[in-house]
C-alpha cells in the first residue's frame, strides 16, 4: 500500500524486455537504501517487487500484463520515474490510499499555465469515467492528486483535470508532461468497490435494510450505540 507522496525521482539504467518477466533497473539512492528482496516499490504508480538491489539502485520484475496496461513499456534508459516505497504503519498518510494497481492510462489533451502552477487535462476512457469525480482522489504516475474538474456525464469524449502546485511540478515526472504524453491512472479504491457492488445490484437500499435488521434486536441496538 502507498500514499501517493513521491519520495524520489529515479533514473532507468536498464530495461530488459527480452526476459519473461521483464527486468527493470532504476538508480535511486533513497529507495535502494533500505530495499530488500521481495519489497514493494511504486514505479510511476505501478506496484513492483524488488528482486535485486545495490547501494544506489534496485531491480524489479515486470509481468506482461503490467506492461500492457501501463506506460512502463514506453520507458527507455535515461528516463526518470516517480518512486515511492511501501507505506509504513504509524506514519502520516499525506496523500490517499494507493494500491499501485493501475486501471489504465490517460493522455494529456490540454495544458494551461498559471502563475507558478499548471492545469493538466486528460482524456478519460468511458469505462473509468464513473470512477472519477470532482474533488475526488486519483493517482497519476503514482502521484496522489485531487480532481479539480470533470466533463459532464453526457459528453461523448470524457476528460478530467488536475491542478499541479510548484512542488508537484518539481518533484514528480508530471512537471515534464506535454500534450500527447500518457500517464498511469489508478482510480480511488472506494469508487472501485462501489462500482463492483453495483454490478451485483447491491445498493443503498440493501445496505439500509441490513442495518435495520442488525439493529432490530437488543444486541444489535446496543452495538450501534
Amino acid at each position: 500500500m502507498f500514499t501517493g507522496i513521491i519520495e524520489e525521482l529515479g533514473e532507468v539504467t536498464s530495461w530488459d524486455r527480452a526476459s519473461e518477466p521483464a527486468r527493470l533497473t532504476v538508480r535511486a539512492p533513497l529507495a535502494a537504501s533500505d530495499a530488500g528482496h521481495g519489497d514493494s516499490i511504486s514505479v510511476d504508480g505501478v506496484c513492483l517487487t524488488v528482486v535485486d538491489q545495490s547501494p544506489d539502485s534496485f531491480t524489479v520484475e515486470v509481468m506482461g500484463v503490467s506492461i500492457d496496461i501501463s506506460t512502463l513499456g514506453e520507458l527507455a534508459v535515461g528516463d526518470r520515474v516517480d518512486l515511492e516505497r511501501a507505506a509504513a504503519l504509524g506514519h502520516r498518510l499525506g496523500g490517499h490510499l494507493v494500491q499501485g494497481h493501475v486501471d489504465g492510462t490517460a493522455e494529456v489533451i490540454g495544458r494551461e499555465e498559471q502563475p507558478g502552477w499548471r492545469v493538466l487535462r486528460f482524456a478519460l476512457d468511458r469505462e473509468l469515467a464513473p470512477l472519477v469525480t470532482r474533488k475526488g482522489s486519483i493517482a497519476l504516475d503514482g502521484v496522489s492528486l485531487t480532481v479539480s474538474a470533470v466533463s459532464p456525464a453526457g459528453e461523448a469524449a470524457q476528460w478530467f483535470e488536475v491542478s499541479l502546485i510548484p512542488e508537484t511540478l518539481q518533484a514528480t515526472v508530471l512537471g515534464a508532461k506535454r500534450v500527447g504524453d500518457r500517464v498511469n491512472v489508478e482510480t480511488d479504491i472506494v469508487a472501485r468497490q462501489i462500482a463492483r457492488m453495483a454490478e451485483f445490484g447491491i445498493g443503498g437500499g440493501e445496505v439500509e435494510h441490513d442495518l435495520r435488521s442488525e439493529t432490530s434486536s437488543p444486541v444489535g441496538t446496543e452495538a450501534v450505540r
